[in-house]
């Protein structure tokens, strides 16, 4: 099987993890005797934070060596680039990162969340327990944030809210001081956060320079890109205070997740961090083993067949299952960052959320 993330460039600060986690779930699927008798073995490439490059990787893995699955890429933009050459050589991708749907393909399973389940839920999340009523929308300058923050807006107008500024900057931007003083002017109640990799260092920081102390609320910060392996660059001193909607956070209660941080620290050091789309990316062999045996077949056309109602019983986040659409029922959580790193959970639905790639009025 292929594995192909960034281990170069800006986006490897956020893509290392899914590397370990992957590598991780092989290793312990071989432990426990492998796949219908059989030893996985991984071939690793780079895609170096360059969209090109991910697509001309993808190929050599499809084509050349012939891996039976792949798991891999994080930004929506290394997804697209990758997604024209999975459909031509019917290959299968496991897709870690949150996203922002409006896309359903047979050849990817989305293993993190769709738009619905994280960004609708964490507005109203905001709205109900916060009284958020105006919302100032920042991301990184592609597809993911544009769209996400264009499903966001809709959200916030739809409620009879208002956003008060939007706006872009490229991957690896690191000067913030012009939007972080209009943000001081506008006032708005929320940040909406979709800056992605290695910006978020420079943003945070610039941020707590200016005096906006996250821990007020005052306005309050909501992201929806920064995980515990992004804190781990930017620093907890930087983020505390600040929410992330997510569906994993490391400090989750339960018997699967316990044991999963175990094994993580044991093989990747004790010092690491494990975010939502590291858990998501080690989701990915698992559900691969399960549909493997369930189809009895390492063939993509039969595998492809038993994907609807693949279930998890052991995944860290709880139990999870593959809806026909090839995303996951999951449930959506609110975590509020501690001085330490860490995020504590402050909310989450009560079922899984069935997931919604196209939304009606969304679109």
């Amino acid at each position: 099987m292929g594995i192909l993330h960034s281990i170069t460039g800006t986006m490897a600060i956020s893509e290392t993890g899914s590397v370990q986690a992957e590598k991780l779930a092989i290793e312990q699927i071989n432990a426990q005797g492998g796949v219908l008798g059989r030893k996985i073995e991984y071939i690793q490439e780079d895609g170096a934070s360059d969209w090109p490059t991910f697509a001309e990787k993808a190929r050599k893995l499809l084509v050349n060596d012939k891996v039976a699955t792949v798991f891999g890429c994080w930004t929506s933009a290394s997804r697209k680039a990758v997604l024209p050459v999975f459909e031509q050589y019917n290959g299968m991708l496991y897709y870690p990162t949150f996203y922002e749907g409006l896309e359903q393909s047979p050849n990817v399973i989305y293993t993190g969340q769709e738009a619905t389940q994280q960004i609708l839920a964490s507005i109203d999340w905001v709205v109900k327990e916060k009284g958020a009523k105006t919302f100032y929308l920042l991301g990184s300058d592609y597809i993911w944030p544009r769209t996400s923050n264009k499903i966001a807006r809709k959200h916030i107008e739809k409620k009879g809210l208002k956003v008060v500024g939007e706006e872009y900057y490229p991957l690896g931007h690191t000067q913030f001081n012009s939007v972080i003083n209009k943000i001081k002017l506008r006032k708005p109640d929320v940040i909406f956060a979709s800056v992605v990799g290695g910006s978020n260092v420079a943003f945070y920081k610039q941020l707590k320079a200016a005096g906006i102390d996250l821990t007020k609320e005052k306005p309050l910060l909501l992201t929806i890109s920064v995980t515990e392996d992004e804190i781990l660059g930017i620093g907890g001193e930087n983020v505390e205070g600040a929410y992330a909607s997510m569906k994993y956070f490391q400090s989750l209660d339960n018997p699967n997740n316990a044991a999963f941080v175990k094994a993580f620290k044991e093989r990747w050091g004790d010092d690491i961090v494990i975010g939502d789309v590291t858990q998501a990316a080690y989701l990915g062999p698992w559900l691969w083993k399960a549909a493997v045996e369930e189809a009895g077949s390492f063939d993509v056309d039969k595998i492809r067949e038993v994907f609807p109602g693949i279930e998890l019983k052991t995944a860290p986040e709880g139990y999870v299952r593959i809806h026909e659409n090839h995303h996951l029922w999951s449930k959506a959580r609110i975590g509020q960052a501690q001085k330490d790193g860490q995020y504590k959970v402050v909310y989450e639905t009560e079922d899984l959320m069935e997931p919604d790639p196209f939304p009606e009025g969304y679109k």
